[in-house]
């Protein structure tokens, strides 16, 4: 074939490009990667979780805030709140049917990870949080139930402690399970390490996102309410406008 007849695109691309293009699937994107709102007017929103979530239905709370989000955009969203204070992975398996899965949600966000490491000795190992989280994932599915997974913020705010070095393999899992899954995914821990510093450096310490190192103040909330909406699609542009009424 002389070179006047060939494909100009073909041409055009490199060999590995063109390699890509033909062995690779188009994949199945998500209503954020298209630049759509995954949460539809109308549907009902599970919030599962520990005493963060618990904290987090109430006024300010970023469960509240992130259902304030999604009505700026004209969604109204129906929420079952099941935040339960010191609740640990296997605590929420146990409870997912009765807590979750009866009210027939749409959408299960699930914060799960930081009272595992946390209660140390009463705590769960990783192998055993592994087991308890792919359940429930797998359980609410089976009900019909999409899924948004969060990672677990922090235990003090500092990275170098021991506990929070522990809760990384956690959360490394949390990823892993939210691609393996197709499981829509709040990295909340990076965006909270990311967060921290933002602070001024000669600001007190300890206290920039939480009230205690663990649980949100007004600041962390606002943090994880972001985190989550974003994961759902909305765009920082909509959300720094939604930040207006949240301060």
């Amino acid at each position: 074939m002389s070179h006047s007849l060939r494909n100009p695109l073909k041409s055009s691309l490199t060999p590995a490009l063109l390699m890509a293009c033909l062995i690779l699937p188009a994949g199945k994107m998500s209503a954020a990667e298209k630049g759509e709102i995954s949460v539809k007017n109308g549907e009902k929103i599970a919030f599962l979780g520990d005493s963060i979530t618990q904290a987090g239905r109430r006024k300010g709370g970023y469960c509240q805030l992130v259902l304030a989000a999604l009505k700026d955009q004209g969604i109204e969203a129906v929420p079952v709140f099941a935040g339960v204070s010191g609740h640990k992975s296997n605590q929420m398996l146990a409870r997912l049917e009765n807590d979750v899965l009866k009210h027939k949600p749409d959408w299960m966000t699930l914060s799960c990870g930081v009272n595992d490491v946390w209660h140390g000795k009463r705590g769960v190992d990783l192998a055993s949080y592994k087991k308890n989280i792919t359940e429930i994932v797998t359980r609410a599915h089976k009900a019909g139930v999409q899924v948004m997974l969060l990672t677990s913020t922090m235990i003090s705010e500092d990275q170098s402690k021991d506990m929070n070095q522990k809760l990384a393999g956690y959360n490394d899992f949390i990823k892993s399970l939210a691609k393996d899954k197709k499981c829509l995914l709040a990295d909340l821990n990076a965006d909270m390490q990311a967060g921290l510093k933002k602070f001024p450096a000669d600001a007190p310490k300890g206290k920039q996102l939480t009230s205690d190192g663990v649980h949100m103040n007004k600041a962390g909330n606002i943090m994880m309410a972001r985190g989550v909406a974003k994961a759902f699609g909305l765009t920082d542009q909509q959300l720094d406008k939604s930040a207006e009424n949240w301060k």
